[in-house]
This record gives structure tokens, C-alpha cells and sequence, in this order.
């Protein structure tokens, strides 16, 4: 089923770079005793200490370029990818970058800005942020923000394994979240990405997200993981948001430390593919390219 749903607005009481120039000041001094994923780890980070996602308090980048494989209705869009992330997954495809926060080149929100204005001139739809996780260099992403016009599509790629405390920060801010729902169990997520109550966390940003932006759900098949991820994320889609433009994405890659997973040593077969675009049958969803 292709969706055609209509997108959502979003409501401001004051102009969206003001309003993320506000909140980057507050999501700096948060750093102090980050809390900004689900780790809720509370290290500060403007005194150099770091949790699990090792991240200090300056963010970089490995990507600012416009990109044509997201979503067609967001492409082209300029994606801005920062480096480092509070999940380890261990098939990512950009591991060495999303598992580094130290990767890449050093972020200058108002060079990089300048850079996405250009992009919209020459015709880009969006503008993304993404990571590795953004989340976990919010100050430095609502900076960015600041920087551009109020008037640009703006996404947030995210793993949806963010805090209430991020989310109160991103609220009016992002006019589409792109969000992973990676595992349907916590074991997968605990096995795979070393992430613990990873279901209820996510679920919980997906509700919030549907209430405030518009949301599109991300899930990327996993070879052998059809039966225990994907349909019970289908059938908690199908129940709790109907009407969420789904992505099912096919093209796994063994990437990165996947073969430390037996399952994941290979790509995913013609028939989980099929068996999968039938569960997504199954629960009518409203799935998109």
C-alpha cells in the first residue's frame, strides 16, 4: 500500500531560528549532566568526561552533502551526518564514523548552514541532520538550525533512542522525523546494538513524534530477524500509528562488525523479502519507497 497522507504542520509561537537558538544555549548547559539518550548516563561533558556514546562536548561531522538514496519525497535532500552515536549496532554501515565521535572534520554550525543554503538554492527538497545519532550533539544541531531560513523542510534522522529531555528540546523544531525502529524485541537490540529496554524507549519517541511532527518509520530487514523483529514492529505499527508512512528497507549490507553474528553474514534472501512485504500486507501498512 503506497500512502499519500497528508504532512503535518507544525505550530510556533516564535520563529524556528530563534526558538533553536534558545534551545541550543539550554542543551549546552545540559551537557553538564547528559542525559540526552536513553543511556541517561549523566557524565558532564563540558568537563571532558564521556559516557557510552564517548562523545565530548564539541561535535563533528563525516558528511555534508546533498544525497538522493533517502526517501523520495525528501530527496534531494543535504544531509549533515555527526559523528559518534549511543547505539552499537554492530552492522552499520557507516560504523568506523557512527561509532567515533572523534571521526571527521570539526563542526561550524554557520559554515555548514551556508553550505545547506546553497544546496536549497540548486534545488535540494530537505535539509537532514542525521549520524551516526544527532541526538547526542543537540546543542550543536540546534545550532545549525539557527542558522537556517525558517522557512526549510528540515528532518531529523533519527534512531528514536532519544530522552524525554531531547525531546522537549526538539519540539517545533524538525518538520519530519525519520525514525528507525531497528529491533520488534529487546533481546535482538541487547545481541546486536548493546542496547538495553530498547522497545519501550522507542516506542515511546515514535508516539511522541507522531503528535508533534510528521513521522516517518524506518525498518531495515535483517537477515533472519523477519519473524522476530520485523512483524512485531508491523503489528505495533498497525495498532498503535496506522496511518505512519512506513519505509521497509531490503538493501542490508554485512557491514562493519556483522560478522560477529552468524545470521548476519549474508544479505537478506528473495524470501524474507517476500515474506516480509506479506506481513506488512497483513497489517495494511501504509508502506512507501
Amino acid at each position: 500500500m503506497i500512502c499519500n497522507a497528508p504532512e503535518k504542520k507544525i505550530a510556533r509561537t516564535q520563529s524556528r531560528p530563534a526558538l533553536a537558538r534558545e534551545r541550543a544555549r539550554i542543551a549546552r548547559e545540559l551537557l553538564a549532566d547528559c542525559r540526552l539518550c536513553a543511556h541517561d548516563c549523566g557524565v558532564n561533558r563540558l568537563a571532558g568526561e564521556t559516557g557510552l556514546c564517548h562523545a565530548t562536548a564539541e561535535a563533528r561531522f563525516f558528511l555534508a552533502q546533498t544525497e538522493v538514496s533517502d526517501e523520495l519525497e525528501l530527496i534531494p535532500t543535504f544531509a549533515v551526518a555527526l559523528s559518534g552515536c549511543d547505539m552499537r549496532c554492530d552492522f552499520c554501515i557507516t560504523g568506523k564514523e557512527s561509532w567515533n565521535p572523534r571521526a571527521g572534520l570539526g563542526f561550524s554550525a554557520a559554515e555548514i548552514a551556508e553550505r545547506a543554503k546553497a544546496a536549497l538554492a540548486d534545488g535540494a527538497k530537505t535539509i537532514m541532520l542525521l549520524g551516526g545519532e544527532p541526538t547526542i550533539h543537540l546543542p550543536a544541531a540546534l545550532e545549525f538550525v539557527s542558522h537556517l531560513p525558517a522557512d526549510a523542510k528540515l528532518v531529523w534522522k533519527t534512531n528514536a533512542h532519544g530522552s524525554a529531555q531531547a525531546r522537549e528540546l526538539l519540539d517545533g523544531i524538525f518538520d519530519v522525523w525519520l525514525a528507525d525502529f531497528k529491533f520488534g524485541n529487546n533481546a535482538c537490540a541487547q545481541r546486536l546494538a548493546k542496547t538495553p529496554d530498547y522497545v519501550r524507549v522507542v516506542r515511546d519517541n515514535l508516539l511522541w513524534a507522531n503528535g508533534h511532527s510528521e513521522l516517518i518509520v524506518r525498518h531495515l530487514l535483517l537477515p533472519g530477524h523477519v519473524e522476530c523483529c520485523w512483524r512485531p514492529v508491523a503489528a505495533w505499527l498497525a495498532e498503535n500509528l496506522p496511518d505512519v508512512k512506513v519505509n521497509l528497507r531490503s538493501g542490508f549490507w554485512p557491514a562493519w562488525q556483522a560478522s560477529r553474528h552468524a545470521e548476519l553474514r549474508h544479505t537478506v534472501s528473495v524470501l524474507e523479502t517476500q515474506r516480509a512485504g506479506d506481513i506488512a500486507d497483513e497489517f495494511g501498512l501504509p508502506l512507501i519507497p
